[in-house]
């Protein structure tokens, strides 16, 4: 059997190799680290996912024979014109979103970024049935106020939700059979409102990885050797290499935890032959970020309606490739795209650099935006004095208070767990994340309650 993946493969697909049926200790560190498997990695030495881009053979038993790629990332900037690129990339991508959806209804979740609006934009040009949605965390940010109106301007249905505090837990098995484990479950916030979208008619047009292609892939004057660096500190979350080192040593694997991180995202750099930093950064996040994070938590979608994702057109990943980067940074494409095709759209509020829009983000610094920083601000602090936190990230719905807290710990302290991880060590974590930092050690958490369900599934 033969299996072609694209660019950017929405979908993970698995082979066995020649190796033990065992637990991989390693790639699982690297899980617990991160929220995702790094590159072929499973939980298991003996199964394998195909790589991005590639072609493989695959006997009938679904043993793996041979992989090799099919394109690789490249970075060939022409000599164009920003009009020019300007013109390109309107055709292609509206191109690619009229063949994508056909004459189907569209599901548009729109955020108050740049991605969704860019979609907006060319399903209002071409004469869409659109059904829009937003949705907020109870006590966070109205982000829905900004999709409200971009639907109102492009002419959409509108559906406004809100993420409630300990959705995540009546949901959690149901959640573990549609991403299979392989991200931590912290982030999918759709899972809260899956039963609404199934009330939905249409295709989704999802905009993810827009973000990565149209913008700049490191900071202006980035050396490449300062590559291995920048990538660690962006894939390990905030508490994720104290959890990963415990884990390392105690399944007593040998070497160090971080030496070995290094060694494999070292390993991984060396295969993309591009000079440009920037360009290179991108092509690693495409390769081994986009399939094996963004991707996995797209079957919440899928479990609802088809998915439709433009950004991950292979066409649109090689026209990038020839791009200049001066043309991609700082959402350049995207924000003159918006302002020609539909100013009313570029005038609403760009939620990254609130209270700007598009004609005035290049203000959001300071002076100017001290009123509104200060302003926020207090709002922030009139609220927790009135014993209403607001609300900024997943966990803080899903692990904060006495319900979520009794619901954690049963999770984490059961049977589930023990013996692959002892309880001392996850007494120590949970500890820390209720007296030391909760900002810091809510991600291990999230990893470990991640490992007690795909346990619990793996008896």
């Amino acid at each position: 059997m033969d299996i072609k993946t694209p660019i950017i493969p929405p979908h993970q697909q698995f082979a066995k190799v020649a190796a033990p049926q065992e637990l991989d200790h390693k790639a699982i560190c690297i899980f617990a680290a991160t929220g995702f498997f790094l590159d072929t990695d499973t939980y298991w030495k003996n199964k394998k996912v195909l790589p991005a881009a590639s072609e493989n053979t695959l006997d009938e038993n679904g043993f793996l024979i041979e992989s090799k790629p099919w394109f690789q990332w490249h970075y060939s900037p022409r000599d164009i014109s920003f009009e020019t690129a300007l013109e390109e990339f309107t055709s292609l991508f509206e191109q690619i979103i009229g063949e994508q959806v056909k004459d189907n209804k569209v599901i548009l979740p729109l955020s108050g970024g740049l991605d969704s609006r860019t979609q907006a934009v060319a399903l209002t040009k071409l004469k869409k049935e659109v059904t829009a949605y937003s949705y907020s965390f109870k006590g966070g940010f109205l982000e829905s106020e900004i999709g409200k109106k971009i639907a109102n301007v492009c002419g959409f249905d509108f559906k406004d939700f809100t993420i409630e505090s300990g959705y995540l837990w009546p949901k959690l098995e149901e959640l573990a059979s549609i991403n299979q484990c392989y991200s931590e479950f912290m982030h999918p916030r759709q899972m809260a409102v899956l039963e609404e979208f199934k009330k939905m008619e249409g295709v989704f047009s999802l905009g993810h990885w827009g973000d990565v292609l149209f913008d700049r892939g490191t900071p202006e004057g980035t050396r490449k050797e300062d590559l291995l660096d920048i990538i660690i500190k962006k894939i390990v979350k905030k508490g994720g290499m104290v959890l990963a080192t415990a884990l390392w040593q105690e399944w007593e694997l040998e070497g160090d935890f971080e030496g070995y991180l290094s060694e494999r995202i070292a390993g991984l750099l060396k295969k993309i032959d591009i000079e440009n930093p920037s360009a290179k950064f991108r092509a690693f996040k495409s390769l081994y970020w986009a399939p094996r994070w963004t991707s996995v938590n797209l079957s919440v979608f899928e479990a609802a309606h088809p998915i439709r994702l433009p950004y991950y057109d292979d066409r649109m990943c090689e026209f990038v490739c020839t791009i200049p980067e001066e043309y991609l940074a700082d959402r350049k494409l995207q924000i003159a795209y918006i302002k020609l095709q539909n100013p009313a759209l570029a005038k609403i509020t760009w939620q990254d650099h609130r209270p700007y829009n598009l004609y005035t983000f290049e203000r959001n610094k300071s002076p100017h935006n001290l009123p509104y920083r200060i302003g926020n601000k207090l709002k922030r602090e009139v609220r927790g004095k009135m014993g209403k936190p607001y609300i900024q990230r997943n966990w803080e719905l899903q692990f904060l208070g006495m319900e979520n807290d009794e619901k954690l710990q049963r999770w984490l302290f059961g049977e589930n767990l023990h013996p692959l991880i002892s309880k001392p060590l996850l007494a120590h974590f949970y500890n820390n994340f209720k007296t030391v930092d909760s900002v810091k050690y809510s991600h291990p958490l999230s990893m470990l309650l991640t490992l007690a369900v795909w346990k619990q599934r793996n008896k």
